[in-house]
């Protein structure tokens, strides 16, 4: 198997001084972050790199992930002959894959992400709804299903063989968190630290103004190269049919990663994590597969050490 794949990851994943090294090293990072900032009127570049309350702001963190990450990838492909030919991301990451594969251009596709996390954080209040992530070694042998269900709980996301994350109203959360607790010996719950029950049905709402929004820009959309990308929504490939309404779906629906790590696994073992986090990679280790992390210069310098050049270190 030749073919290199390529992983994002979503919100969750960032952090102050994402990218930075890649933006002071490489000419190609730098211009990224340029034509973000012009695309949306932002100081990316303040956001990512300081101390910036905005970067944990739904609104500016996922057009700000989705730059640090194309910022790293177009230095990888500048410098290091990094050419992948398949591409996925969890969540968020579904549109830096876009982007990646050359399905959407960076200033559209950082628009419709503000405009996505905009919508996301107000259809909710605060403090309404709640996330929370299950982990258990023998999760796959359990009925944790059902139990999710009657507590009226959804899952949100299939990470792993280990994990899943449950989103919802926070009482029904808090109850299904403490009926599988209770229910199957070593089961954990830990909530996470969110603004707002994302894939999940309290989502639909926004739903159809996201559409409308997305479709604005599809005139521009390349879709020869959906077949790319896999679908989160789906679990497959996405085809150009079905790529707009998959992506409106996935705000709502479930995150099917393990069916993309199983679809992308299947066709190459040469898969790479690149962001801000390392993520992705855990979740790859759960079935088996290896994927190299590069979320900064140390990790590049051990993904490619016979071809990092000494004037990057």
């Amino acid at each position: 198997m030749t073919e290199m794949a390529v992983v994002f990851p979503g919100q969750g994943a960032q952090r102050p001084g994402m990218a930075r090294e890649f933006f002071d090293a490489y000419p190609e990072s730098k211009v990224i972050f340029e034509q973000a900032d012009a695309a949306l009127g932002l100081d990316l570049q303040a956001i990512c790199f300081n101390e910036d309350e905005r970067l944990n702001q739904t609104e500016y963190t996922q057009p700000s992930i989705l730059t640090a990450e194309i910022a790293i990838l177009e230095g990888l492909k500048a410098h290091f002959n990094f050419n992948p030919t398949l591409f996925a991301g969890h969540s968020l990451g579904e549109y830096t894959a876009l982007v990646a594969a050359g399905v959407m251009q960076l200033g559209d596709a950082v628009q419709i992400v503000r405009k996505r996390g905009a919508l996301m954080q107000k259809a909710v209040p605060t403090g309404v709804g709640a996330m929370a992530a299950i982990i258990s070694e023998n999760l796959s042998t359990l009925d944790y299903f059902s139990v999710v269900k009657e507590c009226g709980a959804e899952v949100a996301n299939f990470n792993s063989p280990t994990q899943v994350v449950l989103s919802g109203r926070a009482e029904c959360v808090e109850k299904a968190s403490q009926a599988l607790t209770e229910k199957f010996e070593g089961l954990q719950s830990i909530k996470l630290n969110v603004s707002a029950p994302f894939h999940c049905s309290l989502m639909r709402e926004i739903e159809p103004e996201f559409s409308e929004f997305i479709r604005s820009f599809s005139s521009r959309f390349k879709l020869e190269h959906t077949g790319k990308v896999l679908s989160n929504f789906a679990g497959g490939f996405h085809t150009p049919q079905s790529v707009i309404d998959s992506l409106v779906k996935q705000i709502s629906g479930s995150v099917q990663w393990v069916k993309n790590m199983q679809q992308l696994s299947g066709q190459t073992q040469q898969i790479f994590e690149v962001g801000p986090g390392r993520v992705l990679s855990k979740f790859f280790s759960g079935i088996g597969v290896n994927a190299t992390a590069i979320t900064d210069m140390r990790s590049l310098k051990r993904a490619f050490p016979e071809s990092f050049p000494k004037q990057a270190v």
